[in-house]
């Protein structure tokens, strides 16, 4: 008998340290318990996590809400925990009391994890038990309850008969109706789900009046929302539904008093012109999207900007040319000028993808000034955008024309008083060099980003050392031996100790892509004289260059130059000096017997042949 209770005990321990930990005022603790209720469950077994972990949980939902979000999801998992689909019902009790707390996100997982259960159910379960939950939810005193019912609906319309799905819009409706305007604003955010599920019968019957309803509503948070319904509406509707039960609301919303709300119809507009059709588009979201590119709110400007070249590249080829000449390029060219530099910018990440649209002629008569016009904007991210999209515009007029309209303003650029404008240039300077050529980019820019390197900003020096790797990536080593290193070098004896740590800096790189013959050969020599430099900074930075470059050299090159330049420099007077040497010499002995090691493998195995 006293085994029994032993047993008796034993069985009880998880669920009573589960109490006590739930109970504890410690936040951090009962998080914890509720993080590992699985491995509590698998304790417990299926059946007495159903009869008593569930229902104790269901009784004891009043805690922190970080303690509800984790419970909440916890939840959505546990369905093989209760026994599988067939008791997957007893998760509803806590999850529907979970749905119905204030906090926002503990709600919104909560709805989560019981969409993600709803597909569980077996039909009858979903009509015995869920949708009973869903109308308790869509039915209750407050609003936080109702809100969630509106994520419900469209899991479980599909799979119960016609007399509950006739409920079940009723009760949607009745929640598109809602005195509150959160409760609204949760129907419009899933009305378009719903449209996706319900017969297109009753789609045209009984939400497209929820619809027109929603986006007549007082409220503009809940006007904008329906502008997301009308995507997914207008694409289950044949072109004469519509044009007869849609677009009227939509023009509406497009001429909305509310700038959000045209804000939305903007940045929707590319999903609404796939959903309503080409016709419609050509005769109606023209029209709006001319009136939404001339809006007083800048949001809204910059909104259908943006949305301009996926619009005109998603038109029909048959009218897209003339239809973009006369009816898109003219507000194009205002906003080039507009007052608002986001409203700018927003046009140029995108206005350069219209060369491949309207081609060579229409190009460079059109289009090349308002490039030239950006190139010059006061805005530096407007110029950054036009720089960042040239590769369109090369491939549509050649490097010739690209030249001599829009390098002039880049080499401005590349002048330019303010740093963080020059610093944008020289990380498109690759990019450019790329689309120019080798022989191109030697007569055009390469004194440019020479002279980078003695800029009196060092984050400009800094990233023009960088552009030279890059540059010599794309060029190769033959093109840095003539072209790059020389200059490079002739830095060392430059008046200004800057100008001669930006050499070793460049050095650093150079080597990483050079390879060991020309390191060695060219720019060894160099370093080594650099360590009798008179600055210390500089006498420092050489013995930081050997140990960078030291994995490139041959171990007969470290032996017989680097190791006593190094051995001379940790004998500097200087602290800082002996500092870096020694702590470079430490390093290369490691590259060293690294290196050894490698040979003496290649000998033993030649040995051995």
């Amino acid at each position: 008998m006293a085994a029994c209770d032993s047993s008796s005990d034993d069985s009880l321990y998880p669920i009573a340290v589960l109490i006590d930990e739930l109970k504890n005022e410690d936040v951090q603790l009962r998080l914890n318990s509720i993080k590992k209720l699985s491995t509590i469950s698998l304790a417990l077994g299926v059946e007495r996590t159903r009869s008593e972990l569930i229902p104790f949980l269901t009784d004891t939902i009043y805690d922190e809400d970080e303690v509800l979000l984790a419970l909440a999801e916890q939840l959505g998992q546990f369905t093989s925990l209760v026994g599988g689909p067939e008791y997957v019902y007893c998760l509803l009790p806590p999850l529907e009391s979970l749905a119905t707390v204030e906090e926002t996100v503990v709600r919104d997982k909560a709805v989560e994890s019981l969409r993600l259960i709803s597909s569980q159910h077996s039909p009858a379960d979903l009509e015995a038990r869920f949708v009973p939950l869903v109308t308790r939810l869509s039915s209750g005193d407050w609003f936080t309850s109702r809100t969630s019912a509106c994520g419900l609906f469209s899991v479980c319309y599909t799979r119960v008969n016609s007399s509950v799905k006739a409920d079940l819009r009723t009760h949607f409706r009745t929640l598109c109706q809602d005195d509150t305007p959160m409760v609204r604003r949760a129907a419009a955010s899933k009305l378009g789900e719903f449209a996706k599920v319900v017969e297109l019968e009753y789609l045209k019957t009984d939400l497209i009046p929820m619809f027109v309803s929603l986006a007549q509503d007082e409220q503009d948070s809940v006007r904008l929302l329906a502008v997301e319904a009308c995507v997914s509406i207008a694409s289950l509707l044949q072109q004469e539904d519509v044009e007869q039960l849609v677009m009227p609301t939509l023009r509406q919303c497009t001429s909305d008093t509310s700038w959000r709300v045209r804000y939305m119809v903007a940045d929707k507009f590319t999903d609404l012109q796939s959903a309503v059709g080409t016709e419609i588009t050509k005769a109606e979201l023209v029209g709006f999207l001319q009136s939404l590119l001339k809006d007083s709110e800048a949001e809204v400007r910059a909104a259908a900007a943006n949305k301009v070249k996926d619009f005109c590249q998603a038109l029909d080829p048959a009218y897209r040319e003339p239809l973009i000449m006369t009816s898109i390029l003219p507000y194009v060219k205002e906003l080039v000028s507009d007052p608002n530099q986001h409203v700018k910018a927003a046009l140029a990440s995108v206005i350069m993808g219209l060369s491949p649209i309207l081609g060579k002629h229409n190009t460079i008569e059109h289009l090349l000034p308002l490039f030239l016009s950006q190139l010059k904007d006061d805005c530096p991210e407007v110029r950054l955008n036009i720089i960042s999209n040239l590769d369109c515009v090369n491939e549509v007029i050649g490097i010739q024309q690209l030249s001599q309209s829009l390098l002039p303003a880049i080499v401005e650029l590349a002048e330019d008083s303010k740093w963080r404008v020059r610093l944008a240039i020289i990380e498109y300077m690759p990019l450019l060099a790329g689309q120019l050529g080798v022989e191109f980019f030697d007569e055009k820019l390469n004194a440019l980003c020479m002279a980078w390197l003695v800029d009196h900003v060092y984050a400009i020096r800094e990233a023009a050392t960088l552009n030279l790797k890059k540059l010599v990536e794309k060029f190769g080593s033959e093109w840095a031996q003539s072209t790059v290193i020389p200059k490079v070098l002739a830095m060392s004896n430059d008046q200004n100790y800057l100008h001669r740590m930006t050499c070793l800096f460049s050095i650093n790189v150079l080597a990483q892509v050079c390879g060991t013959e020309i390191t060695a050969h060219l720019m060894l020599p160099t370093v080594i004289t650099m360590a009798s430099d008179s600055v210390p900074n500089v006498r420092f930075n050489v013995a930081k260059t050997l140990q960078k470059i030291g994995p490139v050299l041959d171990p007969s090159c470290i032996q017989s130059q680097v190791k006593p330049v190094l051995e001379k420099l940790n004998s500097d007077e200087d602290v800082d000096v002996k500092y870096f040497a020694s702590e470079a010499m430490a390093v290369i002995a490691d590259v060293l017997e690294i290196k050894l090691g490698q040979i003496s493998e290649v000998v033993g195995d030649y040995n051995v042949f």
